[in-house]
């Protein structure tokens, strides 16, 4: 059923008699994706100078002249004293359509609540998070938090909670899932992979050792290398080990390139990111997406005229660090492309105002299947051990993104696809700028989403 309804109310106030009003759920995590209207407005004589409901945001504002109907006109007789004496109806009004929505409204505010509830217990800012059909683009969930309460600003009465709205530094007015650029970190790994194997640059079974770091020589001051660091000393991985543990130095050779290794260099790297759709719009049926950035020689000559393009920065792109954002949508949609095997589809919230559009990549089934491997081993054994439950086997990878000057804040990411065996739905989901000391993050979200999920909407895990 529509999650909005308008109805034509003939009591209680002058305004019910004028127009239809909205009655919005009252279920969490709606505020978004619904959106706000603003109603007609009269001047003080009574007169619309805004004769129609306008949608401001979500689906009111996508879907605004479907929703709202066409007025009705009524001719009015009124005296010198401005009381009307007779009134006649002679066009009635015309009620608007109803939209039914791909959103599981179950799933929907059981991920909102848990992100908000590790947001408010954890001390990150926000958080969002994705669900999809990785073979149509149905959005089954699109969480953001904070967010607004729809009635709230539609009524526009409650004048103490809209100013704190606008007062909080955490903005509840941004739609994080389409709006909300965050540095991706180690997530960008299985597409990195995705694309040395394409490229043939590297066996998967080769082993790359990993010590803590990667010394890059000085040529001007032997003793003082560069240093690129690992999180932690990995010793010899192979393409599903590094995936698994996330190994930053096997990523920085096939990023980069070194010694012997050739790696596939920034020109390659921005090619395939492109193609794989990251940082660009999905055309989700919402108001508010935006692009993500990409590191590239272009980027960086307008970003950083004076500086050039170095192998350190491609090391640092090649993990999803150094001036990349993307948004959890653009995600959650490059994640099905790996689960799907190739096939780019368009994200859409409505299920009868959008087609199923996809576009096909082509990729080798092979080189998809050792990706998908080392995310599945990275849920066994590897950092997304969090999500090796036993009701569904899932594929993830983990991401944590460094902020601030001194490090001191992260991005938390979660990304995958269930069933592994028979993928049907893909995810992606971010905790925005916590403490660098917590130990809990967006896997943790998804544990809590999916547990929830096993006893009451198990039959996404079928």
């Amino acid at each position: 059923t529509s999650a909005t309804t308008s109805e034509y109310l003939g009591t209680n106030s002058e305004r019910a008699h004028t127009f239809a009003q909205r009655r919005y759920t009252e279920r969490l995590g709606f505020g978004h994706l619904l959106g706000f209207v603003s109603y007609p407005k009269t001047d003080t004589q009574g007169f619309y100078f805004q004769e129609s409901v306008e949608g401001k945001d979500g689906i009111e504002a996508t879907y605004n002249a479907i929703l709202s109907g066409h007025n009705g006109r009524e001719i009015r007789e009124m005296d010198a004293f401005g009381e009307v004496v007779s009134a006649s109806l002679f066009e009635p009004p015309q009620d608007g359509r109803d939209i039914t929505l791909t959103i599981d409204a179950r799933v929907q505010e059981q991920l909102y609540k848990s992100i908000q509830g590790l947001r408010e217990s954890a001390g990150f800012i926000g958080g969002a998070g994705v669900i999809l059909d990785i073979h149509t683009g149905e959005v089954i969930a699109l969480a953001s938090a904070p967010e607004y309460d729809s009635h709230v600003l539609t009524e526009g009465e409650d004048a103490e909670t809209i100013a704190a709205y606008a007062n909080d530094s955490a903005n509840p007015y941004l739609n994080r899932a389409v709006g909300g650029r965050y540095t991706p970190g180690s997530i960008i790994k299985p597409f990195m992979a995705l694309a040395a194997l394409e490229e043939g640059i590297i066996d998967p079974d080769k082993t790359i050792f990993s010590d803590g770091a990667l010394r890059v020589p000085n040529p001007y001051n032997p003793d003082r290398p560069t240093i690129f660091r690992d999180w932690k000393a990995h010793g010899a991985v192979n393409m599903w080990d590094a995936l698994a543990v996330s190994s930053n130095v096997y990523f920085f050779h096939i990023g980069g390139g070194f010694g012997s290794q050739e790696g596939l260099g920034i020109n390659r790297i921005t090619d395939y990111i492109n193609d794989f759709a990251i940082g660009k719009p999905t055309g989700i049926d919402m108001p508010g997406e935006i692009s993500g950035v990409i590191p590239s020689i272009a980027w960086k000559e307008e970003v950083f005229p004076d500086d050039p393009w170095r192998v350190g920065d491609t090391y640092n792109t090649s993990i999803g660090q150094y001036g990349f954002q993307v948004t959890p949508l653009q995600m959650a949609r490059a994640t099905a492309l790996i689960a799907n095997g190739g096939e780019l589809v368009t994200p859409h919230i409505t299920q009868s105002m959008q087609s199923h559009k996809t576009e096909h990549i082509a990729l080798d089934e092979n080189n998809l299947k050792i990706v998908r491997e080392g995310m599945r081993q990275a849920v066994t054994e590897g950092t997304t051990t969090g999500l090796n439950v036993p009701y569904v086997h899932i594929a993830g990878k983990t991401g944590t993104a460094e902020l601030g000057r001194e490090k001191q804040f992260v991005n938390s990411w979660v990304m995958g696809f269930f069933p592994y065996e028979n993928p049907r739905y893909a995810f992606a989901t971010v905790m925005e700028r916590g403490p660098v000391r917590n130990l809990v993050g967006a896997t943790f979200v998804m544990r809590q989403l999916f547990d929830w999920m096993s006893l009451h909407a198990p039959e996404y895990f079928n």
